[in-house]
Formats: structure tokens, sequence, C-alpha cells
């Protein structure tokens, strides 16, 4: 009985036009025709063509194809050892297509205009995530201090990233020194170093007011990507981005921000015990 060129068409996937062509040129012609004159196909022309869809999708011309078909034998596994080595040479061409739209995009994301090389040169530990960077992207794209910050980072010459990343190197020192000293978050010397930060995002990125340092404080308390930003995990210790958002709540209130009794986001639970609590309110092991 066979299958009209209708049916094929249907479940094979192709467009009837293909398989017109298909005949034409004799790389399927159908067994058999209908009293009207109509392509009828069999079963052996179907299996015909599954293996012209399957060269198909492995990219093969169609002069190729009818090659193979033609002696399958001697020429199927030249053909497809051949095609291998060049779908190889094309994965690695797109990966690195890939990997020059990624840095492009990091750029755009980040602010930095540097060089990989460059890059790891200035920002040692320092990793930007550029899934945050997309997040923060979309979260803040609205805001102008958000434009305004991107447009001075991807102005940063190289010379600019290295005294800007020594400050930083000093201040996260500086933060590391009163949290290991058991300083409180909300005495002198902590909220000095969260307004030392704050400064530095003013005199480097965009003005900082003590409400908008909250929520770059909220940020770093709340995602450990943010974090990194300014204290890469070698360094991190259990409970510093919470701290240091209580360093910036705090001197917020100090300096008058709004929300001064705003409780500091995800602010570690301390469970009561007959342990004594060093000043971070941590319990000493």
């Amino acid at each position: 009985m066979g299958y009209t060129v209708g049916q094929v068409s249907a479940f094979a996937g192709v467009t009837v036009r293909t398989l017109h062509h298909y005949d034409r040129t004799g790389l399927l012609s159908p067994g058999d025709r209908s009293r009207a004159g109509y392509r009828r196909y069999d079963d052996a022309d179907l299996a015909r063509l599954q293996q012209i869809l399957f060269y198909r999708e492995l990219g093969f011309p169609l002069e190729e194809i009818a090659e193979i078909l033609a002696d399958p034998q001697a020429n199927a596994l030249e053909h497809l050892r051949a095609r291998q080595r060049q779908l190889a040479e094309e994965i690695g061409r797109l990966q690195r297509l890939a990997e020059v739209a990624e840095r492009a995009i990091e750029v755009q994301q980040t602010g930095v205009s540097l060089a990989p090389e460059e890059r790891f040169e200035v920002f040692g530990e320092i990793a930007f995530d550029l899934t945050y960077a997309t997040d923060a992207q979309l979260k803040w794209q609205d805001s102008p201090g958000h434009r305004e910050a991107m447009a001075r980072a991807s102005a940063h010459t190289k010379e600019d990233w290295a005294r800007l990343m020594g400050e930083a190197a000093a201040w996260r020192a500086e933060l590391l020194a009163a949290f290991d000293d058991g300083e409180p978050a909300d005495g002198e010397r902590a909220m000095d170093i969260a307004e030392e930060h704050r400064l530095h995002v003013t005199r480097w990125f965009t003005p900082c007011p003590p409400d908008m340092h909250r929520r770059i404080a909220e940020d770093f308390a709340a995602d450990p990507r943010a974090f990194a930003l300014v204290v890469p995990p070698s360094q991190q210790r259990p409970g510093l981005a919470a701290y240091l958002a209580g360093a910036v709540h705090a001197n917020a209130s100090r300096r008058g921000g709004a929300g001064a009794a705003a409780a500091v986001p995800n602010e570690p639970q301390v469970r009561k015990t007959d342990e004594n609590p060093d000043r971070h309110g941590r319990i000493a092991r």
C-alpha cells in the first residue's frame, strides 16, 4: 500500500517540498506510484529517509550523503570520522566565541574594562561573579547611583584600579583585625571602619549617603557573592558579613541616617547557654 508524501512529511518532520527535492535529485525516490501518479513510499524508502535525516543532523551536505548511501560499507565510517573531526573543531571555535562573548558581557556588567591578565594582576583573589553582576544590573538598572557607579568604574584606568584595590586591601585588614580582636559591631572602631568603606564608595564610584550604605551592607549580609567583592572567601570568617552590616547600620545611625532603630539583616541568633559569649555575641568554644 505504501505512504503518501503528506503522510511521510507528517511523521518524519520534514516538509513536502523537501521530499520533492530529494526525489528530483535522486537522493530519495519513492519505489512506487499510485494509479494517479502520486508518490508512494514503502518501508525501504522510510529506512533510507531515516539515514538521510541522521546525516543531515550531523551537518553533512546532500551530495556527501548521496555518496555515503551509494556505498555505505566502504564510505560511511570514513565520512563519519571526518565529520567528527570537523565537529570537534567547530565546537572549539564556538567555545572560543562563547568565552569572548562572556568576557564582553562581564565588562559591560561589571564596568571593569581590563584584559584578563590585568584583572588577575590588579584584583588578585577578588573575583567578579557574573551572575551577581547580572542580578545587580537588573535590580538597580533604574537607579541613578548604579548608573553613575558603572560609568565611573568603566572609566577607571589600570592605575586607578590598582590604587582602589590598595585602599580596599588596607580597609579589609582593619576590618579583619577589629573582628578578630572582638571589637563590637556598634563600637567606635567598627563604625569608623564602616565609615571608611562608605567614603571609599563615594570616592571611587558614586555618592553613598548612610541609607544607601545600609542597602549595600544588607547585600553583603544576604548574598555571599556580594560579600566576596570586598572580602575574598579565603579571608572570610563565620559571622563577618553580618558583623560588617551591623557596623554599617550603627555608623548610619551615628550619622543620623533614617531608620536608626532598624534591625541588622540576617543577624545570627545566639541561643542561650551557660557559656560566656565573646564580644561579637558568639559563644567561645
